[in-house]
């Protein structure tokens, strides 16, 4: 699991990060695809303790020693793949963005050498600012399948969607996420991701997860999960797994897929891929007006708080008199996990679902 990115298809959107804090080792210069927009563009880093505003950081090349010969540099490099920023070699310890309707706060566990989780936000798709894609993605066994989703899956879904109907918009997810599985695997990339991503359309919002991570939504102050985590645990997944002629276990207290794997459904995992399946579980709700937000998180908030805790929090900070402050909602959210002993990599992304109401 680790940090994360947030991915920008339109070159109209502008969201506004609000500080990117990242500790590398021994950096090298950034590799640039040329995007039409990126959001790197937008991050404010103080300057000697002041707020001026500046552009990208600079990068300077390592320096290769030349004594002792035999000493090989770790060095990290960072590239921009379709309006992603993505690493290839360890990467940001942590991640906070404040962008237009939407803001995020990751940062890695303790337990971790190098953050694996990833976000995106993909906003005014086609053109229609109450149309966009969010995502967070929790990487396991490396950062590759979660950096991978983040960057293909809101275009493989969105691909699906206009080759088919309105009434088939599950459908359309569901072979968004199984085309990503396939083109993941083709990589010969180790690792996994499980995902939970929100599609707004059309005053619609299309609600999806494969694996633990989890999405609940403050309806007038109640927290209503709009996920189910898929863990061994849970009845039906076990019946599935043997079903096909797999196992479960139970070690420590936290049961596996084969002793290994602690959840049910991810995008990658080549070695549990006949039991470990990338069929996304969705359902479709209407913006009503009292949909106030929208939480998505990793496993590392909610082994740690309950929803109806997530919601209390961020409550007061998001819905109410004068500015919104959901960033510091996301910022507090990460801070009570950490509080409680989470070792996990931690991402949350709070969406006011307000602002794209039709």
């Amino acid at each position: 699991m680790s940090c994360a990115i947030a991915a920008v298809s339109s070159p109209i959107f502008s969201p506004s990060p609000r500080k990117l804090s990242s500790i590398f080792s021994t950096p090298q210069p950034a590799s640039l695809s040329s995007p039409p927009f990126s959001v790197l563009k937008h991050i404010r880093t103080p300057l000697n303790g002041g707020g001026k505003e500046v552009g990208p950081p600079k990068m300077s090349s390592a320096l290769k020693r030349k004594r002792p010969a035999n000493i090989d540099i770790p060095a990290m490099s960072f590239e921009f793949n379709n309006d992603m920023t993505t690493s290839k070699f360890g990467g940001p310890t942590e991640m906070e963005v404040e962008g237009e309707g939407y803001s995020v706060c990751c940062k890695r566990g303790r337990r971790g050498s190098a953050m694996e989780d990833r976000f995106a936000a993909v906003l005014d798709l086609q053109g229609d600012s109450k149309q966009a894609f969010f995502g967070i993605f929790d990487g396991h066994g490396g950062a590759g399948a979660a950096e991978f989703a983040a960057n293909n899956l809101q275009k493989n879904v969105t691909n699906e969607i206009s080759k088919r109907s309105e009434e088939q918009i599950e459908e359309a997810v569901k072979e968004g996420y199984l085309t990503t599985d396939s083109e993941f695997l083709r990589e010969e990339i180790r690792g996994g991701t499980c995902c939970v991503t929100a599609l707004i359309r059309k005053g619609d919002v299309v609600m999806s997860n494969a694996g633990d991570c989890r999405a609940v939504m403050c309806r007038g102050g109640v927290a209503e999960a709009l996920t189910v985590d898929h863990k061994p645990s849970l009845h039906e997944e076990r019946q599935r797994i043997e079903n096909l002629g797999g196992y479960v276990d139970c070690s420590h207290g936290v049961w596996r897929v084969h002793g290994s794997l602690a959840v049910t459904r991810a995008i990658g995992d080549r070695h549990l891929k006949e039991w470990v399946i990338a069929e996304p579980a969705t359902k479709v709700f209407k913006i009503r007006p009292d949909c106030e937000f929208l939480i998505m998180a990793s496993d590392g908030l909610w082994d740690k708080v309950s929803n109806q805790e997530a919601v209390d929090l961020a409550r007061p900070l998001c819905v109410g008199g004068g500015k919104p402050e959901v960033f510091s909602a996301c910022k507090k959210l990460v801070d009570l996990s950490l509080t409680r002993g989470s070792t996990d990599d931690i991402s949350v992304m709070i969406i006011q679902l307000t602002q794209f109401v039709q």
